[in-house]
Formats: C-alpha cells, structure tokens, sequence
C-alpha cells in the first residue's frame, strides 16, 4: 500500500503567540486565536484561495484567547466558543465581532480546554460546551441558559485542584446519554457520566494530560486516546468496563518529547494525528484485535486492546505544534498551529484509503 503523504500546502507567520485554531465548517476559512505580546488577545480569519492563506479579518479583544469550538453551534450560525486566560468563556457570531453574544465568567483562573456538542448535526441532545481550567474545575454550559453552568466537576472542600489541561465530550448518541473527559497535570483521567452526574472510571498515567478525545461524540463511545507531557499517548476501548481493571489499553511512545493533541480523522475514526513539541505530526491507524471481549477467570467481560501502526510522520517546525484541527469537509485537509508563531494548512493524501 503507498503510504500517505504529509504535505505543507501554506504557511502564514503571526506578530502574536497562537494557541488554537478551528476551521470554519462548511467553508475554506478557519479562525486563528492567541495572545499579543502586550497581553490582549487575538482573533482571525482567514480563507485558504489558490494556494495561499488570505487574511478576511482581525480582531483584538482585551484578554488573550486560549481555545475554541463550534461544537455547540448549528451549521447556520457557526458561532465560536472560546475560553480566554481570565476564566471567561465567550460565544462570537463570526460576522459581527464587536461583542461576544454569550459571556459568563466560567472559572476564576484561564481556561485550558474547550469543546461542544449538540451541534453541527453532530451528537443528539441540547448543545453544551464544557470548559476545563487551571483553578480545577470543569463546567459544562447550555449557551441558551446564562449565569450558572448545568454540571459542575469540582475538587472536593479542603482539597487542592489540580490544573485540569484537557476536556471532551463524547457517548452522545441520544438526547440523554453524554460523558465528558477530562485530564489533569497530574497524569490523572476522569470519565464523568452526566445522565448520572458521577464519575464512571478514574485512571493516573503518571504524566500531565496535555489532551484527549474521543474517536467520536455521537457514537456509543468507543476509543479514546490521551497524550501526556513525556512522548506517549494512550488509546482506551471503551466498549467493555472491567468492575477492577477499568479499560483496556494500549500506550505508544510518539514523539521525542510532549505530545500536544490528538485528532481523529472525520472521515474515518480509526486514522488519528498525534502533534508533538519537536514540531513533528505522526499519522497513525488503530486495528481492532479479532476479539473485543474476553472471560476474565471469573467470567467477567473484560476488553482486549488493539495495536496502532505509524502510517506517515513529518516535522514541520523547530517549536512544538500547539495545536491541529482536521476540516469536516474535506478528506485530508488540516490545519496546525505552532509556537513559532505560524499556522499552516496541510494536506495529507490518500485518507480516502487507509
């Protein structure tokens, strides 16, 4: 089989430290968020045209943006939710940026991690946004509803939060059933179902979780992969919960250093980008074993883990790729942003394949 190709297809330099970047669904224009130098935030869009990036619009905020999603939003509006390093999480119409048409103070320190669901026509439900941030917490917010988050995961009175870096939704696949998880600096990872409002599963992998995400949101949860601080990522199947030994599980060293995120391919949830501090992107493939489901000694179902295969691996910057978002329209279109101060649209060949 040829192998995929990673390709740079265009390349912009910022005057600003980038931290997100989303594309726009439904378009060839994607928003790009960061921090200036002199601490205010900033926002823009831009379109990829004839093989170049094209700047449409530029925003500076008073707060330094964090992250962002529209996973919350329908296709009509493709309205952005970002966290910013005040705690404040914000919703923007993307034609009119004057002022956020949602704003709630969601955590007293910077907000990490964002993601959405219930909308794009993804995920059955209301359309929520959860937020994780350094104070500890994680908050999931109907924007329809103002002030008061519907669910909130705190530390426990007397106890010391630990900086939450990563959160996502997923298991919605009707209108009551979703899970949310979410990882710490302290390598710990917590499965909070919110039909029950309790945590399902609790795991430590011994290294800060910089990210997480489910193969899928609107699916009867089925992977998940987790990447830390020290070179590894790991992938749960989430299919069969073990009463003691929790998930089944696969790790992989991917990188030479921290593994920032992973992103599963839209087109196909078993193909996954893992981005690394060497500014490197590994392409990887997940195989299912022959059998999911095993007997334990009690005849207890327990999962078997499956194998991962490096498909293609390409280094793009000398600082690390702070972030990566696959577009849902077309096979293979991505884009990543990195810490020497660039986003870059990439083009990956062959998706349609693996």
């Amino acid at each position: 089989m040829d192998k995929p190709q990673i390709i740079s297809h265009a390349q912009k330099s910022l005057n600003y430290t980038v931290f997100d970047a989303k594309w726009i669904p439904s378009s060839a224009r994607f928003v790009v968020l960061g921090n200036h130098a002199r601490g205010t935030g900033a926002m823009q869009i831009y379109e990829v045209s004839h093989g170049d990036i094209k700047l449409l619009k530029d925003v500076e905020k008073k707060t330094a943006f964090k992250c962002g999603t529209f996973g919350a939003s329908s296709l009509q509006q493709r309205y952005l939710a970002t966290g910013d390093f005040e705690g404040k999480m914000m919703i923007w119409d993307l034609e009119n940026t004057d002022r956020p048409i949602y704003s709630v103070k969601a955590h007293s320190q910077i907000i990490n991690a964002i993601d959405g669901v219930g909308g794009l026509g993804i995920g059955e439900g209301a359309p929520e946004i959860v937020t994780g941030s350094r104070d500890g917490s994680v908050c999931v917010w109907d924007p329809r509803q103002k002030e008061k988050p519907v669910a909130q995961m705190s530390p426990a009175e007397g106890q010391e939060g630990r900086d939450c870096w990563a959160v996502a939704f997923g298991n919605a696949y009707n209108a009551s059933e979703c899970m949310i998880a979410a990882g710490y600096d302290n390598g710990d990872v917590k499965l909070f179902d919110l039909k029950k409002m309790a945590v399902q599963w609790e795991t430590n992998i011994k290294n800060g979780v910089c990210g997480l995400e489910f193969d899928r949101k609107d699916i009867l949860m089925n992977k998940l992969v987790v990447t830390t601080l020290e070179s590894k990522f790991h992938v749960y199947d989430l299919r069969t919960q073990h009463p003691d030994k929790g998930f089944a599980s696969l790790s992989e060293k991917a990188h030479k250093s921290t593994v920032w995120c992973a992103r599963h391919l839209p087109q196909n949830r078993d193909v996954f980008m893992t981005c690394g501090g060497s500014g490197t992107l590994n392409l990887w493939k997940y195989s299912y074993p022959a059998k999911r489901v095993e007997k334990d000694g009690n005849e207890l179902d327990m999962g078997v883990a499956g194998s991962v295969m490096l498909l293609q691996n390409a280094t793009l910057s000398q600082q690390p790729i702070s972030s990566f978002d696959w577009s849902p329209d077309k096979a293979g279109l991505c884009l990543c942003t990195s810490f020497d101060q660039s986003v870059r649209v990439i083009v990956v060949t062959k998706m349609n394949k693996v």
